[in-house]
């Protein structure tokens, strides 16, 4: 059993900027709609899945913006040709047989994450498919990240990344991955690191001292005495950048995982398809439904004959 999770907002934001200017014939911006369906559907097929969920942010979790108020703060407002498409795809990915799940005041990857575990403990291989670094730490035996990166693809136009890509990569095991962050922090989401260390650094105390919690008990174990310095002045940033970025793993779920069964809703999905004015994904997902062009077109009044 292989259960597909999405990071939907990734794909969704990726979709946007990689592909600019596309509309409908009714000055609609379909560019975001086009490049996730096409990226969910290439997935569909290299994955080939037996469940699948779209998992979509819903607001920021309270333990998170408690410890840090500034936390990702500094990200901006959703482009106004980008909110219409976010509403589209949540409305119609699971014509595509795919089911969008959200919960209120959580994250993707905290819902992920929880979805990810449970399912592995009940014998699922999961494959997750996002960009985002904190997901890396429950990369395990089972639990891979679906990669079209150039450099991550070998063969087939896909890559899964497990243990020893993600070691290859940070130059830690998965399971460290969250020590790295809480002493470089996240840029990306306004969380501050330790000033001067840097992913290479965090590595190397890691894989000479232990985790965080090893490092903290024993700093006179570190040899260079500023980076000894910086580590116990900052001693509760560290701390506090180690709890932003653990996973909430044991969230109740919306759905139980064996219930993500992949039905595609052909008929809905070529009406939606078409409104859209995707010709060629049109006739792609026409020919795999079996149904010709003529049966699957809106269906004429009579005066339109004459």
């Amino acid at each position: 059993m292989r259960l597909l999770l999405v990071d939907g907002h990734y794909y969704l934001y990726r979709s946007f900027f990689a592909i600019r200017g596309l509309k409908n014939s009714r000055g609609e911006p379909t560019n975001a709609i086009y490049g996730f369906l096409k990226a969910l559907r290439k997935m569909l097929a290299d994955v080939k899945p037996d469940r699948a969920a779209v998992i979509w942010d819903c607001g920021l979790p309270a333990r998170r913006t408690e410890l840090q108020p500034a936390y990702k703060q500094n990200r901006t407002e959703m482009p106004n040709d980008l909110r219409p498409q976010e509403d589209w795809l949540q409305k119609n990915t699971p014509l595509l047989g795919v089911t969008c799940l959200e919960i209120q005041n959580t994250e993707a990857d905290d819902l992920i994450a929880a979805y990810a575990v449970q399912a592995r403990r009940e014998g699922a291989e999961v494959v997750i498919a996002t960009n985002d670094k904190d997901i890396l730490q429950i990369v395990g035996e089972g639990i891979s990240i679906y990669s079209t990166v150039k450099n991550d693809i070998k063969e087939g136009g896909f890559a899964l990344l497990g243990i020893e890509a993600v070691r290859g990569k940070w130059g830690v095991d998965p399971t460290h991955i969250a020590d790295v962050l809480a002493l470089t922090g996240d840029s990306s989401d306004n969380i501050p690191g330790v000033p001067g260390i840097g992913e290479k650094t965090a590595a190397g105390l890691i894989n000479a001292h232990g985790g965080i919690t090893q490092i903290l008990a024993n700093p006179d174990a570190i040899p260079n005495p500023k980076l000894r310095e910086k580590i116990t002045t900052h001693r509760d940033l560290i701390l506090a950048n180690r709890e932003m970025v653990r996973l909430d793993d044991h969230l109740d779920l919306p759905a139980p995982w064996p219930s993500l069964e992949i039905h595609p809703r052909y008929p809905e999905l070529i009406a939606a398809i078409r409104d859209c004015e995707f010709k060629s994904l049109l006739k792609e997902i026409e020919d795999e439904a079996g149904v010709s062009k003529k049966d699957s077109e809106p269906a004429r009044v009579q005066g339109e004959l004459f």
